[in-house]
């Protein structure tokens, strides 16, 4: 049986507490990622932050309604209230959002058992653990690459 091992990605994309919250949205978009671990300068692991923090960040903050005229917005607010919503937005840090009680695997956890824990718990990452350091991740897409690798070995 497959572990966590087997399908995780040991390149894990992480990022610092401090980084900010538009670096991070960044960082996402570039990559092409939807949550990355949050590690401090040990590469201890502190959190978790996902695309779901990011839009709960921003239901936070007051962001004025816009009106879209003759192709461009105009806030009803006035300019002055958008960028001073931006510029307190963008000064946040990843620490400020982050998930502290962070679900992890190790490296022997069965693919069921991670399986389970996705589904069960509601979790989009799992952070792989050994001896308290992060060396992977795995997402829904590694359970069903591991989840179809399997099925393809046994009719093989």
């Amino acid at each position: 049986m497959l572990k966590a091992k087997d399908i995780m990605t040991a390149e894990v994309i992480t990022v610092s507490p401090e980084t900010t919250i538009e670096a991070l949205g960044r960082l996402f978009i570039e990559k092409g990622i939807g949550g990355a671990p949050v590690v401090d300068a040990d590469n201890n692991l502190y959190g978790i932050v996902t695309e779901n923090d990011l839009i709960k960040q921003n239901k936070r903050f007051h962001i004025p309604t816009l009106v879209r005229l003759f192709d461009a917005m105009i806030p009803i607010e006035g300019f002055g209230t958008v960028e001073a919503e931006i510029k307190r937005m963008s000064a946040s840090k990843v620490s400020e959002i982050c998930t502290r009680k962070v679900i992890t695997v190790d490296t022997e956890t069965s693919l069921q058992d991670i399986a389970t824990i996705i589904s069960e718990k509601g979790v989009h990452h799992l952070p792989v653990m050994s001896s308290g350091r992060l060396i992977g991740i795995i997402g829904k897409i590694d359970i069903i690459k591991g989840i179809l690798g399997e099925a393809g070995k046994q009719q093989s």
